[in-house]
C-alpha cells in the first residue's frame, strides 16, 4: 500500500479525505466505501422529508462545519453520523496547515482528481479532501466547479499562511503595534484632558447657572445633586470612550498576528453583540412600548380625575351621603393604589422581559422578599386606614393612648405622633393603637364638656352638707370651669376613717385640662384652710393634738408669690 492510503478497518470511523484514488474501477474496499457514504447521505430514502435543496432533493439534519485558518473561513464540509462535520473540518484543516509548514511543498503542486468517491484535492500522493456530490449539492454547484473553488481557497491559505508568519510581515505587525500603542497612549490622554477641561468649564459655567427647583418653599431638587449627576455623566462618557479606544486598539493589534486573529475577531463582538441584541430588543418591543405609553396617560388622567373628585368631597363641594369630609384623602390614596394596581397588572404581558424565567424569579425573589420584611408595616397601614374610617381620633384631639397623654400632631399610614403636655413627641405604630385602648378626651368636650374630677377624704365629724358647699364654692372660683351644667359632688366611699367626695366640674377645651386640674385643687386647698376642715387624704392614723391647717396669713408664706394666680403654667396645659 503506498503512501497516502488509510487501510480500512471494521472498527475505525471512515475518512473520505484521507483515502487517495487508485483507478476508476471498484475495488472492493471503495465499493464498500461508496456504499456506506451513499447509505448515509445520498440515498432517496434519507432524504425523505427534508428540506429542499438545488436538484430536486431534500436533506435531513444537515451539519455543516467551516474549514477556517487564521480566523478565515475558507469552506464549509458536512459530516456524516460517523464523521460528524467538526472532526472533518478539523482533520482538513491540519492536513493544510501541515502543508503551510513544510517549506519545500509548492502550492502548484495541489490539483484535483476525479475517483469513485468525488473529486480529490491532491498534494502530490496525499489527499487533502474530497468533494462528494452531497456537498456539491449543498452548495447548489456541480461537482467539478465546487472542487476547483476548494483549490484555490487552499492555495489561497497556504500562500496567505507562509507570508503572514514571514520575518517581514512579523516586523512589520511589530511597527504597527509600536505605532497603535503610541497612538492609544495619545488618545487616551487627550481624552482625560478634554474630560478635565469639560468639567472646569462646567464647574465655572454651567454651575452658577443651577439652582434648586423650588415650589414655594419646598426644595425639589438640589443643586448639588445636579452638579453630582453631570459629574457623574462625564465620568462615564470618560470611561465608555476609554474602554471604546482599547477595544479598538486590541482589535487591530491582534488582528496583525495570525496566532490572536481569532481572538481579534471577536473583541470588537464584545459591544457590538450586546448593541445589536439590545437594539433588536428594543425594535420589537416596540409595539409594546406603545401599549405601555398609552396605558401610562391613560392611567394618569384617570389620578388627576380621582384627585379632583376627591378634593371637591374634602372640601365639601360635593357631599355623600354617610360619608366623612375627612375621609376624602385617605379614599383616595386606597383608590390611586387600586387604580395603579389594576394598571402593573394589565401591563405585566406587555413589559419587555416579563415572559423569562430571569425576570419571573427575580419577581417572585422580591415578592418573598416584601412579603416577610413589610408584615409590620402592612399591619400597621391597615390600622391606619383603620383608624381613620373609625374615627378614634383627630388631629388636634388631646388623646390618651396606653400610657401616652398628648395632643396628636399628624396621623400618617404606619405611625401617628403624639406631643406630651411636657412637649416630647411619641410616635406610637398605629397596629398598637389599634390593639389597645384610646381615650379621647376632646370628641365630646366641645359638644356636652369633658367632666375633670378630683377626690379628698374628710373625716366624719364634718358636715357632708358643709364639705359639698366648700367643693362647690372651690369650683365657683376656678376661672374657665363652666356653670352650666353646673358642677357636682359625688360621695364614692365611706372608708374606715374618712369619707371620698368626688367633685366633677365641666370644661369646654381638653386642652387646658391640666392647668384647670392646678387651679381647682390650689382653690379646694384654700377653702378648706380658709373654713378650717381638715383633708385626711390619704389615710388616717389618729387625731393629732392640733388640726392640720393652714392659717391665713402663712397662705403666701415666703417664697410664694402674693397673688392668687402664681406659679400657673405658662403654655396652659
Amino acid at each position: 500500500m503506498r503512501q497516502g492510503h488509510d487501510t480500512l478497518r471494521p472498527d475505525a470511523p471512515m475518512d473520505i479525505d484521507a483515502a487517495r484514488p487508485r483507478s476508476r474501477a471498484l475495488t472492493p474496499a471503495a465499493l464498500v466505501l461508496l456504499t456506506a457514504l451513499w447509505a448515509a447521505i445520498g440515498s432517496p430514502a434519507h432524504a425523505q422529508g427534508g428540506r429542499g435543496r438545488p436538484g430536486g432533493e431534500a436533506e435531513v439534519d444537515v451539519q455543516m462545519a467551516p474549514v477556517a485558518i487564521d480566523g478565515q473561513i475558507l469552506f464549509r464540509v458536512r459530516g456524516v453520523s460517523a464523521l460528524p462535520g467538526e472532526q472533518r473540518a478539523d482533520r482538513i484543516r491540519d492536513r493544510i496547515v501541515a502543508l503551510a509548514r513544510d517549506p519545500d511543498f509548492q502550492v502548484d503542486a495541489l490539483r484535483t482528481v476525479e475517483s469513485d468517491l468525488g473529486t480529490a484535492i491532491m498534494a502530490g500522493d496525499q489527499a487533502v479532501t474530497t468533494v462528494v456530490d452531497a456537498d456539491a449539492r449543498l452548495e447548489g454547484v456541480d461537482r467539478p466547479v465546487l472542487a476547483r473553488v476548494v483549490l484555490d481557497r487552499i492555495r489561497q491559505a497556504i500562500t496567505e499562511y507562509r507570508r503572514a508568519r514571514s520575518p517581514e510581515q512579523l516586523a512589520e505587525a511589530g511597527v504597527y503595534t509600536l505605532v497603535a500603542t503610541a497612538v492609544l497612549a495619545t488618545a487616551g490622554v487627550l481624552l482625560i484632558w478634554l474630560s478635565r477641561r469639560l468639567d472646569a468649564l462646567v464647574e465655572r459655567r454651567v454651575q452658577r447657572r443651577i439652582h434648586g427647583l423650588e415650589i414655594q418653599s419646598f426644595e425639589l431638587v438640589r443643586a448639588e445633586r445636579i452638579r453630582a449627576a453631570l459629574g457623574t455623566i462625564l465620568r462615564g462618557l470618560r470611561a465608555l470612550g476609554l474602554v471604546v479606544l482599547t477595544l479598538v486598539y486590541l482589535h487591530f493589534v491582534l488582528s496583525l498576528y495570525p496566532s490572536t486573529r481569532v481572538i481579534a475577531a471577536h473583541v470588537l463582538d464584545l459591544i457590538s453583540d450586546p448593541l445589536r441584541t439590545m437594539s433588536q430588543a428594543l425594535v420589537a418591543a416596540i409595539p409594546n412600548l406603545a401599549f405601555l405609553a398609552v396605558l401610562y396617560y391613560v392611567v394618569r388622567v384617570a389620578l388627576r380625575l380621582l384627585r379632583l373628585f376627591f378634593d371637591a368631597v374634602a372640601r365639601g363641594s360635593v357631599t355623600l351621603s354617610g360619608f366623612e369630609a375627612e375621609w376624602a384623602w385617605p379614599t383616595y390614596k386606597i383608590a390611586r393604589l387600586a387604580v395603579v394596581a389594576f394598571a402593573i397588572i394589565v401591563a405585566y404581558p406587555y413589559i419587555p422581559g416579563s415572559e423569562s424565567a430571569a425576570f419571573k424569579g427575580v419577581s417572585l425573589f422580591l415578592g418573598v422578599i416584601v412579603s416577610i420584611g413589610s408584615s409590620s408595616a402592612i399591619s400597621n397601614i391597615i390600622a391606619g386606614y383603620t383608624m381613620t374610617y373609625r374615627r378614634a381620633f383627630k388631629v388636634g384631639d388631646r388623646v390618651k393612648i396606653g400610657d401616652v397623654l398628648g395632643d396628636v400632631l399628624e396621623m400618617r399610614l404606619q405611625v401617628t405622633h403624639v406631643r406630651t403636655p411636657k412637649n416630647e413627641e411619641v410616635i406610637i405604630p398605629n397596629s398598637l393603637i389599634l390593639n389597645g385602648q384610646v381615650v379621647n378626651y376632646s370628641s365630646l368636650a366641645a359638644q356636652r364638656g369633658l367632666i375633670l374630677h378630683t377626690a379628698v377624704g374628710i373625716g366624719y365629724e364634718v358636715p357632708w352638707r358643709q364639705v359639698e358647699a366648700m367643693l362647690l364654692m372651690a369650683a365657683d372660683r376656678t376661672p374657665g370651669i363652666l356653670h352650666d351644667p353646673h358642677p357636682f359632688i359625688l360621695q364614692r366611699s365611706l372608708g374606715d376613717f374618712a369619707v371620698t367626695y368626688e367633685l366633677n366640674v365641666y370644661c369646654r377645651d381638653a386642652h387646658h385640662m391640666m392647668r384647670l386640674y392646678t387651679a381647682l385643687h390650689r382653690n379646694i386647698l384654700d377653702v378648706f384652710n380658709e373654713y378650717g376642715v381638715q383633708i385626711m387624704t390619704p389615710a388616717y392614723v389618729g387625731d393629732p393634738e392640733q388640726p392640720k391647717l393652714v392659717a391665713k396669713p402663712l397662705w403666701h408664706a415666703p417664697p410664694a408669690a402674693g397673688g392668687e394666680t402664681a406659679g400657673e403654667p405658662e403654655n396652659g396645659d
